[in-house]
């Protein structure tokens, strides 16, 4: 196995089963108006292309829940509402999840939370277009059936786990410890089981939805000048840029999973990293992360990357085909986006196809925000 990107190509069964419209991929998103955006309360100007598209796309998925709008905390203790939140009242059921069963595991996961996992309790429970719930809807019936589970991670990665055993949430083998990362650098998700000669092998995961890789940069311990270098998996293991964003949590993730095969916990271990296809930045994250690293010479620890809905059609192949459909529907069918698109021209356009400016104007009256909105939606991100 080599440190590079793995490109799989759906087949058209496996596409017709999950996507019902028979549509398949939409070719790219497109720059969602900012009209369409306000009407569904999805409008947040710092959003970037995919970004602005999936938060409508979340919205959609809760207008036709009939759940409740969540408030987003503004400036000066001014919240607003926003389409891509629910309110706790609905997210205190489970609502955020896709099944009642994955509500059950997360919240049993999160009062077995390891010490010192990073959630945020609020945003796992309210915020639709976090990476978060999805971590959880995605994989949980996984964790709950891993008879299922090491189908999916066969058929991604084949031969590499023969029986997975276990699936961890928020997984670090111990937080702040100096004979790992000495910080707490952490996994969205670990697998772990055995090859198929009875090595101990893990899968560690990082997922990102609508995410670009520039979060705040953390503190980085001592250990990363001493575990690069001697992991012999980067060309520059001193490179400035491995420290930086984007790719300063891949490289930290990389770095935390050759301590645990150096520290004798596991035989060999597979880097992983999720992100949808047409969220560009997110891409690139793990574009950029592939060029700093060596083909490991053990062939222990490479690091490969696949698009959410490849995974999702995975997920499909392997027999869980309504599991696959419910996380389309959720977080991949770009066409209702393109739905919405064409709902605006037939409302907006005259017969010859030119904006009928009576129209245009009745909407603009409909959709100016009160003054506490407007004010509030200035450079949030949520």
């Amino acid at each position: 196995m080599t440190s590079t990107a793995l490109t799989l190509i759906p087949t058209a069964a496996t596409a017709s089963a999950i996507d019902l419209s028979g549509l398949g991929s939409i070719p790219a998103l497109p720059f969602v108006p900012e009209t369409i955006l306000r009407r569904h309360r999805a409008f947040v100007p710092t959003d970037n292309r995919f970004r602005a598209a999936a938060r409508l796309l979340q919205a959609l998925w809760r207008e036709d829940r009939d759940l409740p709008i969540g408030v987003h905390p503004g400036r000066h203790g001014k919240g607003r509402r926003l389409g891509s939140s629910i309110a706790m009242s609905a997210g205190a059921t489970g609502a955020n999840f896709i099944h009642p069963s994955i509500a059950r595991l997360a919240k049993r996961e999160l009062i077995y939370r390891e010490a010192g996992a990073a959630y945020d309790d609020i945003r796992l429970l309210t915020n639709l277009l976090s990476s978060q719930p999805l971590v959880f809807n995605l994989f949980g019936p996984l964790k709950l059936d891993l008879a299922t589970a090491t189908a999916v991670f066969d058929a991604l990665v084949p031969g590499f786990m023969s029986e997975i055993t276990e699936i961890l949430f928020e997984h670090s083998p111990g937080r702040g410890e100096l004979r790992f990362s000495g910080d707490g650098t952490a996994f969205d998700l670990l697998v772990r089981g055995y090859g198929p000669a009875g090595q101990r092998r893990f899968i560690a995961i990082e997922v990102k939805y609508s995410e670009s890789g520039h979060e705040p940069l953390p503190r980085f311990s001592g250990r990363y000048d001493e575990i690069a270098p001697r992991s012999g998996l980067f060309i520059d293991a001193a490179n400035p840029a491995l420290r930086a964003n984007p790719v300063q949590q891949l490289f930290r993730q990389m770095c935390l999973a050759h301590t645990m095969i150096e520290t004798g916990l596991y035989d060999e271990g597979l880097h992983l990293f999720i992100a949808p296809a047409h969220n560009t930045p997110g891409q690139n994250v793990a574009a950029g992360f592939i060029r700093h690293l060596k083909t490991p010479e053990s062939g222990r620890l490479p690091f490969m990357s696949v698009t959410l809905e490849r995974f999702v059609e995975i997920i499909a192949e392997a027999g869980s085909t309504a599991h696959a459909r419910a996380l389309h529907r959720r977080y991949c069918d770009w066409w209702l986006i393109d739905g919405e698109l064409q709902m605006e021209e037939l409302s907006g356009c005259d017969d010859r196809g030119f904006v009928n400016q009576a129209a245009a104007i009745g909407r603009k009256d409909e959709e100016t925000p009160s003054q506490g909105d407007g004010a509030s939606e200035r450079g949030q991100a949520a």
